[in-house]
Order: C-alpha cells, then sequence, then structure tokens
C-alpha cells in the first residue's frame, strides 16, 4: 500500500464536483481528509491522505491534475519553537486535529506532531510566534 499527504488546491469551476470521491470509485483509493476548506465559487484547499496502490495512486493523481486541481506533497511540517512557547494556550483554540492541547494541571500546552495536519491555523494564532512552518523538502508531483 502506498501513501502520501497530499495538499490540492481546487479552482473555483471545480470546487462543487465530487472530485476526490471519484478517486475511490474509480481508482480505488483510499482517502483521509485532514483538513479542507472548500466553499462555492471560491479556491478550495484540501489536505487529504491518499493511499492505494502505486499504479491507481499515480493514475488517481493525474485525473486530479486533469480536473484543474494544482497537487503538492506537502513537504511541510508545523514545527513549535519551545524557548518561544509561553503556553498562553491560544493555538489549542484553532487546531482542528487536537495536535495542540493544554495539559491539566500543569496547565502546559502539548503538541503531538503526529496529528497534526499541516493546516497553518497555529501559526498566526500564536501570539509569541512559536509555531513555524518548516520545509521537509521542495518535491512537487510533476
Amino acid at each position: 500500500m502506498y501513501s502520501k499527504i497530499l495538499i490540492l488546491r481546487f479552482p473555483q469551476t471545480e470546487a462543487q464536483k465530487p472530485i476526490v470521491c471519484n478517486l475511490a470509485r474509480n481508482y480505488d483509493l483510499i482517502f483521509n481528509i485532514l483538513n479542507a476548506t472548500v466553499l462555492p465559487r471560491k479556491e478550495g484547499v484540501m489536505v487529504l491522505e491518499l493511499s492505494g496502490s502505486r499504479k491507481n495512486f499515480n493514475d488517481g493523481v493525474q485525473y486530479l491534475k486533469n480536473q484543474g486541481v494544482v497537487v503538492q506533497n506537502a513537504s511541510q511540517e508545523v514545527k513549535r519553537d519551545n524557548d518561544k512557547c509561553t503556553h498562553c494556550g491560544a493555538c489549542t483554540a484553532v487546531c482542528p486535529t487536537g495536535a495542540l492541547s493544554i495539559k491539566r494541571p500543569e496547565m502546559i500546552v502539548n503538541f503531538d506532531q503526529s496529528r497534526c495536519s499541516i493546516c497553518e491555523l497555529c501559526v498566526p494564532a500564536c501570539p509569541p510566534r512559536a509555531m513555524k512552518i518548516r520545509p521537509i523538502n521542495n518535491s512537487f508531483f510533476e
């Protein structure tokens, strides 16, 4: 089984079509939506984990591109600068996956990077700017 986390950017003309469902139906791929912002008549952005055979994966990515979707490898990660973190908890209010949470009774912010969907909502929410986006590499699908 081949699996990758992808960032999909849908043009506004394609945002209302069942493109992701077709990955399962037509290419026998399994998808797990980690984060999505898809609004009618606006560009949509989705972070998803896509799994299946390598051939079906590559065919599915080509299908997405043919539909006008920009497909990007999630080649970045969110990191916390522990020296800057004041444990104020502002980031926990915007984290959709629970990767950032308050540990009680100590009242410190825990960051479970394995749960992070790379949605980047914590970056602007962090008053001391302890949350950063770090590139892993610059690989895009050709």
